[in-house]
């Protein structure tokens, strides 16, 4: 079955994994439709919440000459969003109506416990029986898939079906991405992790963490270096993909030597360490 998330299948065979954060306009959409990045993250943390103007951005990044030619429904770039709330808010309904949107994940800051996971998962998930196969986390998802599934190009049911959570389903197309911006989340990642299925990735948050930690938006800093480590320690450590938010040209060998496996960069069109960092996986 071909996958119709860009970004798992890079990451489910063993490839380098691109994407960037982007304003969720029309506009900045049409520009990224003809990009080379896996996925392409619209950020709603930091912007207005428009459930109208994000169903628009995801129709603009669709490119009718890229599906024909590529022969395959799968989204290029690959869309996800990130939503306002954070982690200890447990809220549910901003994912719930990006992914009815037909988003292909959601991208969640500042989760610090293990119950802020589980709630990110649940969320991106339809209700099942008890004791049915893979069944925790329980889902939350209400039911209104008419409009993801047409945007996925999809008959209903089957859109049931793939639009689980990976990799604890693994024909799932969504993807759940938590960030890990302060201490109490690192300290917690461990159990996260542990008690948690169905996290896709790790996202490390540096500007937060970096303003817990007194040294905001000093990267580099060895407060910074030994956070970023620790986090890159657990998910090795765990089999869990690990991201990188702030890749460019001079430090894409770096991160890519520190197994960091989701790379972004900043909110442009293209990266000059794009192609770098695909030759050091191999990738045409």
């Amino acid at each position: 079955m071909a996958r119709l998330n860009s970004i798992i299948d890079a990451l489910e065979t063993g490839r380098h994994a691109f994407a960037a954060f982007a304003s969720p306009d029309p506009a900045t959409a049409l520009e990224f439709a003809t990009s080379d990045y896996d996925g392409l993250v619209f950020e709603a943390e930091h912007k207005p919440w428009d459930a109208t103007t994000l169903r628009d951005s995801l129709q603009y990044l669709l490119n009718r000459r890229r599906v024909h030619e590529a022969a395959t429904l799968a989204a290029s770039p690959t869309p996800l969003v990130r939503v306002p709330v954070n982690g200890a808010e447990q809220g549910q309904w901003h994912a719930k109506q990006a992914l009815d949107l037909g988003a292909y994940g959601i991208v969640w800051p500042h989760i610090s416990r293990v119950e802020e996971a589980r709630n990110a998962v649940a969320a991106c998930r339809y209700p099942r029986l008890p004791g049915t196969e893979r069944y925790e986390p329980a889902g939350v998802r209400g039911d209104a898939p008419a409009a993801a599934a047409r945007y996925w190009g999809l008959p209903n049911q089957e859109y049931y079906t793939r639009a689980d959570v990976w990799p604890l389903a693994p024909d799932g197309e969504v993807l759940v991405v938590i960030q890990i911006e302060d201490q109490l989340g690192i300290e917690n990642l461990p159990a996260i992790l542990d008690e948690v299925p169905g996290i896709g990735l790790v996202l490390i948050g540096e500007g937060d963490l970096s303003q817990e930690l007194g040294v905001p938006r000093q990267l580099d800093h060895p407060l910074m270096v030994e956070a970023r480590r620790r986090i890159v320690e657990v998910c090795l450590a765990q089999d869990v993909v690990v991201g990188h938010p702030h890749v460019t040209a001079d430090n894409v060998q770096q991160v890519v030597e520190e197994g960091y496996r989701f790379l972004m960069s900043a909110p442009v069109r293209t990266f000059p360490g794009l192609e770098a960092g695909r030759g050091l996986t191999g990738r045409a």
